[in-house]
């Protein structure tokens, strides 16, 4: 058992390079073709007509009526490409990206003076904050909720939470975000809870309970935005899957034995129902943090990686773009390699075969 999953895990390593190359040269290519590049940019800032915002907004605009070379000397021209590494041609600034990555060097911002790895770090605590929060509260709420439908299913209980929770999972979260802001937020009716950010400006002048207070305070509306959708998903994934185990015959026989409910869905139902939420948890935690919603960042001014990878693929800053997208990939499929093992770990029955698959 243990050379076959230790074989296991290798084959699923050695299956990573294959993958992260497949997305890193087809975005690469992809990019060869998108006008409006950081050398463009530059053009137009020094022509004068425009800042990096202005920019980026009339690069977006097509090929076509692209103008950003016009009227700049060739010998500038040449100054700026080399300045960004577009001297070299396509072929040989892509193996070099690839080495770079093998040696987990992310580059250097064109625009933030900054390395990759330094702006993913500045970006985490947002992400962190929001994403614990989003998981935490998803998993806490939903996996009661959704075994207590279980056990009253059909009920008017059951249908009535039913009914909330759809009704939530219906409402964006940039939609529920908004009314937020314009109910509790100062928009039009009550000023409870803060717009923007994760703390006060006076944060750092207040005591410590004053400072845990100040941040919860302004997690209740970016969280409530974030979880209220994910809810329906956990809670009905957890009611079915424990439907499912209280039909089977084992529940039947225990209950034959004399066993009361709450034994029987304690001690024999609840760990073969939690299988499927338990494999899940690495993939959904690891997420949390790398897949916060954009429009939930600038909606509550929370500068974190959903924000930095917009505003990088915008401002065509290639080595934030391409940087990130190796680590968030690499990550993702650290993550499905750590899910699938615990499938094994959960449910010993589950064996790795010769062909590799859990």
């Amino acid at each position: 058992m243990q050379g076959q999953m230790w074989s296991y895990i290798l084959k699923r390593v050695l299956l990573m390079i294959p993958t992260l190359l497949g997305v890193l040269t087809l975005t690469f290519a992809v990019v060869q073709f998108v006008p409006g590049g950081p050398v463009e940019q530059m053009m137009l800032e020094l022509k004068g007509k425009g800042d990096a915002a202005v920019s980026g907004a009339e690069s977006s605009g097509g090929g076509s009526t692209y103008r950003g070379r016009q009227g700049i000397d060739a010998e500038r021209l040449a100054e700026v490409k080399v300045l960004y590494g577009f001297d070299k041609p396509p072929l040989e600034r892509y193996f070099m990206m690839l080495k770079r990555f093998a040696q987990f060097d992310l580059g250097q911002s064109y625009y933030q003076h900054q390395s990759v790895w330094q702006l993913v770090v500045s970006k985490l605590p947002v992400s962190i904050s929001i994403g614990l929060w989003t998981f935490f509260l998803t998993y806490l709420v939903s996996i009661p909720l959704g075994i207590a439908k279980a056990v009253r299913d059909g009920s008017r209980f059951d249908a009535v939470t039913s009914t909330m929770i759809l009704v939530g999972y219906a409402i964006p979260g940039f939609v529920l975000g908004v009314l937020l802001l314009v109910i509790f937020g100062g928009g039009s009716f009550l000023q409870i809870f803060p717009l923007r950010g994760l703390t006060s400006d006076n944060w750092s002048d207040l005591s410590l309970i004053g400072k845990v207070m100040d941040y919860l305070w302004h997690l209740v509306l970016p969280i409530t935005a974030s979880v209220l959708g994910s809810f329906a998903v956990v809670t009905m994934l957890t009611k079915n899957s424990f439907l499912e185990e209280i039909r089977k015959q084992y529940v039947l026989t225990a209950r034959a034995k004399g066993l009361t409910e709450k034994q029987v869905l304690w001690k024999h139902v609840f760990r073969n129902a939690l299988l499927p939420l338990v494999t899940g948890f690495p993939a959904a935690f690891i997420g949390a943090f790398f897949t916060g919603s954009l429009l939930i960042e600038t909606l509550f001014s929370l500068d974190g990686l959903g924000l930095l990878s917009y505003e990088s693929v915008m401002r065509r800053d290639y080595p934030v773009v391409f940087g990130t997208l190796y680590l968030f990939t690499l990550i993702g499929l650290f993550t499905k390699l750590i899910s699938d093992l615990c499938y094994v770990y959960v449910d010993p029955r589950i064996q790795f075969g010769a062909g590799g698959g859990s």
